[in-house]
């Protein structure tokens, strides 16, 4: 997954249901070097343009950007 990403978020958290969608913005690694953070702008609904922060595994690609 790279910036440019459309991605579906698998695991709700408070705020932000499952399956919602967003485009990945940035990346990076925590504090601690040991996760891939990825900063999610949402797309549509309430929550549009919302940024929030979700681990790889929390989200899954629908559209790779080239």
């Amino acid at each position: 997954m790279k910036p440019g990403d459309l991605v579906k978020i698998t695991k709700a958290r408070i705020g932000v249901p499952a399956d919602s969608i967003g485009l990945i913005i940035d990346s990076f690694l925590s504090s601690a070097g040991r996760w891939l953070i990825y900063e999610i702008q949402l797309c549509g609904g309430d929550r549009n343009d919302k940024i929030v922060r979700r681990l790889a595994e929390d989200v899954e690609v629908i559209s790779a950007s080239r």
